[in-house]
């Protein structure tokens, strides 16, 4: 009966994200250049959780400048998928300049703009999804795997 309920979870969260995908995330996929963007320019951060300090960068785009603007702040983060910490920040509360599809790395720091979440990805699972590559976390992230399942983590400019 659990693998069914699960089974069902899955289905239905794949059908959101391509429902989601289809009314916003296509519509920006396409758009593919940037003129406010300095592939040179980067911002340290700190992300501390659980008593831990991450270091992190955040690149230079639209959605991670107007993060690091309402730096600092914190926000309740939930495990989802056994792959990421997610909290929903609202539809359209980042601009995205543009999207990617690849694969991500462990450790990257992403916002979808289909459910308008911020995410910290700690595992790979090989899937692919289009979103705004924020940043990326140097530090360990595999705790995450283990820990709590709703934490509450503060992102802060580093001194």
């Amino acid at each position: 009966m659990a693998n069914i309920f699960r089974t069902a979870q899955r289905q239905l969260a794949m059908a959101l994200a391509l429902v989601g995908y289809a009314l916003f995330g296509a519509a920006h996929a396409a758009d593919t250049t940037s003129t406010s963007s300095d592939p040179n320019m980067s911002y340290p951060i700190t992300i501390t959780v659980a008593g831990k300090t991450l270091e992190a960068t955040l690149e230079d785009n639209a959605a991670s400048r107007e993060l690091l603007e309402r730096m600092p702040f914190t926000v309740p983060m939930e495990r989802l998928y056994a792959r990421e910490m997610c909290h929903h920040l609202g539809r359209n509360a980042l601009t995205v300049e543009r999207t990617r599809a690849d694969n991500y790395e462990v450790g990257d720091l992403i916002y979808w703009p289909p459910m308008g979440s911020l995410v910290i990805l700690f595992k790979q699972n090989g899937e692919r999804f289009s979103r705004q590559h924020l940043g990326h976390i140097s530090t360990d992230v595999s705790f995450f795997a283990s820990g709590a399942d709703a934490v509450d983590v503060t992102f802060a400019r580093k001194e």
